[in-house]
């Protein structure tokens, strides 16, 4: 089984990736600990595309992350896809929190020597991404096949219940 998590930052992606990794057994990537080389560094996307392809050719997964120029490689592999299409304001006061919380670190989702940092773009970005974003992912969405699972979720509540939902999708499919 391929699980993908997406959603704006501060949705929770990898706190989620993370939980699920505890309860199945299947290898967690966060795509920011790959994309991102010491000091924000960005990957060429040549190296990023083949890195993905690559990544998608493994029996299971969990990834989470956003990348909508390689969304699709993803989208075509994974076999339950899970958006947090949170509002503005919860992703907001996420990624100010988080940014207290890892203040002159490195989170563990992130690539090494990438210390958590918060400027006016990135809040921006955030802000503006229930707009400039998130239609286009939940298009894509309605365009995956229907042998695919898809969670939309909108609040934070929804996702227990959900993720019985994907262990028993796991529980069937393993035997």
């Amino acid at each position: 089984m391929k699980i993908m998590i997406i959603g704006s930052s501060g949705a929770g992606k990898s706190t989620l990736a993370r939980l699920l990794g505890e309860q199945l057994p299947f290898e967690i990537t966060h795509l920011d600990a790959h994309y991102w080389k010491e000091n924000w560094r960005e990957t060429p996307r040549d190296e990023w595309i083949a890195w993905q392809e690559t990544l998608m050719e493994k029996e299971s997964w969990i990834i989470d992350g956003n990348y909508g120029s390689t969304m699709d490689i993803r989208l075509k592999a994974a076999d339950v896809i899970i958006f947090l299409d949170y509002s503005r304001w919860v992703c907001l006061w996420s990624v100010i929190k988080r940014r207290f919380m890892y203040h002159g670190k490195t989170r563990p989702d992130m690539g090494k020597g990438c210390p958590e940092k918060l400027d006016w773009e990135f809040l921006k970005w955030v802000y503006d991404f229930p707009r400039e974003e998130a239609p286009g992912i939940r298009q894509k969405l309605k365009e995956v096949s229907s042998d695919k699972k898809v969670y939309h979720l909108r609040h934070r509540r929804e996702l227990a219940g959900h993720l019985h939902q994907i262990k028993m999708t796991y529980h069937q499919i393993s035997q």
